[in-house]
C-alpha cells in the first residue's frame, strides 16, 4: 500500500550510525540473524527521536518515545527477523524507513508493554507501505494531542484501508491492530483453500470447498468492512 512519509521536526534529528554489534549484544542475536544483517542490511542510522523535549508533546505510559530508524539495505529485501531483533534490542516504539536503489519504504509493528510484565514488550505482525521514490514529498505529522495519540496515527497510516473503519467503531490501537492481523490471518486462509479448489477433481468435494471458500471469504469481509484487505508486505 502507498502511505504518506511524514516531515520530522529537525528539533528531533538525531542522525548517529547505529554499530550491528549493539543490536546483537542487546537482542541477543544468534548466527542466522546475524548472518542476515550482514548480507541484507548496509547501515542502520537513529535519525530521530520523538519525545516531550523534541515535539512538545506529553508522553504517555505506554509511549515515553518514539524513535525512527533508518536503514539503507544491500539488495532491496530484508527479512523479518531482522526488524524483530532491532525491536527487541530497542525498548520504545520505532518506526523504520528502509532505502535502497534510489527508493524508501517504512515499516512498523505495534509495540506495547505486556499486560502480564510491564518491563517487556509485545510486538504484533509488521505493516509496510510500498516503496516510493527517495525524493517523493513527505506530509506534515499528524496532529496529536501526546505521544501516544501520535504512535497511533503513525502506524493507522502504515495499515490497509480497512484500518478506516475505526474511524467509525472508535476502536483503539490494540483492537485495530488485532482486527489487521485476523484480516492477514483470514487472507491466508481464503488463498489456502482457492489452492485446495484448485487441486480438487472431483465434484461432490468441489462444492464442499466452495461452500468453505464462501464462509471464508465473508468473514473476510465483515472483519475488513468492505474495504480493500492486501496488506503490504516487507518484500
Amino acid at each position: 500500500m502507498t502511505a504518506p512519509f511524514f516531515d520530522y521536526p529537525k528539533a528531533a534529528a538525531f542522525g548517529r550510525v547505529v554499530p550491528k554489534s549493539r543490536i546483537y549484544e542487546h537482542a541477543g542475536v544468534g548466527t542466522a540473524p546475524r548472518d542476515l544483517f550482514v548480507t541484507q542490511v548496509d547501515q542502520i542510522t537513529w535519525k530521530y527521536k520523538l519525545a516531550p523535549e523534541t515535539m512538545n508533546l506529553a508522553a504517555t505510559k505506554a509511549v515515553s518515545e518514539i524513535q525512527v530508524f533508518g536503514i539503507s539495505l544491500r539488495n532491496g529485501k530484508l527479512d523479518e527477523e531482522v526488524l524483530r531483533a532491532i525491536d527487541r534490542a530497542i525498548p520504545f516504539p520505532l518506526i523504520f524507513e528502509l532505502s535502497w536503489s534510489g527508493k524508501r519504504k517504512a515499516v512498523a509493528t505495534f509495540k506495547r508493554p505486556s499486560d502480564a510484565d510491564a518491563t517487556k514488550r509485545v510486538v504484533s505482525e509488521y505493516f509496510a507501505t510500498d516503496w516510493a521514490p527517495d525524493d517523493a514529498p513527505r506530509k506534515p505529522l499528524p496532529v496529536a494531542l501526546n505521544l501516544g495519540g501520535l504512535y497511533d496515527a503513525l502506524l493507522t497510516a502504515l495499515m490497509p484501508k480497512a484500518a478506516a473503519k475505526a474511524e467509525h467503531t472508535g476502536e483503539d490501537i490494540q483492537t485495530r491492530v488485532a482486527r489487521m492481523e485476523a484480516i492477514r490471518a483470514k487472507s491466508r486462509e481464503v488463498d489456502r483453500i482457492k489452492a485446495r479448489l484448485a487441486r480438487e477433481k472431483q465434484f461432490n468435494k468441489r462444492v464442499a470447498i466452495n461452500a468453505e471458500l464462501r464462509a471464508a471469504r465473508q468473514e473476510l469481509e465483515r472483519l475488513s468492512g468492505g474495504e480493500p484487505t492486501n496488506a503490504a508486505m516487507i518484500e
